[in-house]
């Protein structure tokens, strides 16, 4: 059955919720998902902090990060991260980009980051270091040039996380969900790697460990627990997309208007 671009416009608003909600991006940042019927074309949001993001905020662009219609509104600066990503690796069908506090130290340090438990084995077995002065000399450190995304996109190769100097870090994805999964449990790894270090030595996983752990969890069933506990937690906080409230306010309604309409023709 063909995927409605109303329902991939809906879960790409609801993945970037729940990337805000858990802490992997705030204000900055952003996930992307290629179209699922035309390869050479992907989904990205205006240019809005990712906890607000709401499906008519989703808009369409070809490989070259260039916008398919014309824009009413402002587009994200780095939006190329996306494209040359989409365009390297074609196994690739969602992005996401961020700055969480847990990857930074790695990204100003150039410690490498390592997998240390069965989760963050998913951000991969490999995480490379980009650094773009080796391209590009001092930069502002954004990349917003088409050269600079082709660039993180080959520091990244057949990896799925890449860790940008002084800047954060970029996750890809064979999907949406895949894609959240790994950036916030590469994140809690991070975040442990840290608070090991401060214990003493730590002891990451064996390259068979990682990878027999990142292909275990990356399962439809243990993502689809993940993606169920995110989603109740945003909808717990109430922050869904409005289109989704205005759905579950209206779900929740027609049993009182079933009751009210019982008891008036009880009354009658």
């Amino acid at each position: 059955m063909p995927v409605s671009l109303d329902d991939v416009r809906r879960q790409l608003a609801i993945a970037n919720r729940i990337l805000g909600n858990e802490g992997v991006i705030d204000a900055f940042g952003h996930a992307s998902i290629r179209h699922p019927g035309n390869p050479n074309r992907y989904f990205l949001a205006r240019s809005r902090s990712p906890l607000f993001v709401e499906p008519d905020d989703i808009l369409e662009f070809d490989l070259d990060s260039e916008p398919v219609r014309p824009l009413t509104v402002q587009p994200y600066g780095e939006r190329v991260i996306h494209g040359e990503i989409y365009k390297a690796r074609p196994d690739v069908n969602s992005v996401v980009h961020h700055h969480s506090g847990s990857v930074l130290p790695f990204c100003m340090t150039g410690e490498p980051l390592v997998p240390l438990f069965h989760l963050g084995a998913t951000m991969g077995e490999t995480v490379p270091f980009w650094d773009q002065r080796d391209d590009f000399g001092d930069t502002n450190l954004l990349v917003i040039k088409p050269e600079e995304g082709a660039s993180l996109a080959r520091a990244l190769g057949p990896h799925w996380t890449v860790l940008m100097r002084r800047h954060g870090a970029t996750v890809a994805g064979t999907t949406l969900e895949e894609a959240v999964f790994r950036s916030i449990n590469g994140c809690l790894n991070a975040e442990y790697q840290l608070r090991a270090m401060a214990i003493g030595t730590i002891s990451p996983l064996n390259a068979v460990e990682a990878r027999d752990a990142s292909a275990f969890n990356l399962q439809q069933r243990p993502m689809a627990r993940a993606w169920e506990y995110w989603t109740l937690r945003l909808g717990d906080r109430g922050t869904f997309p409005a289109a989704r409230r205005a759905a579950a306010k209206k779900s929740k309604a027609a049993p009182r208007k079933r009751a009210k309409a019982v008891t008036k023709k009880r009354r009658r």
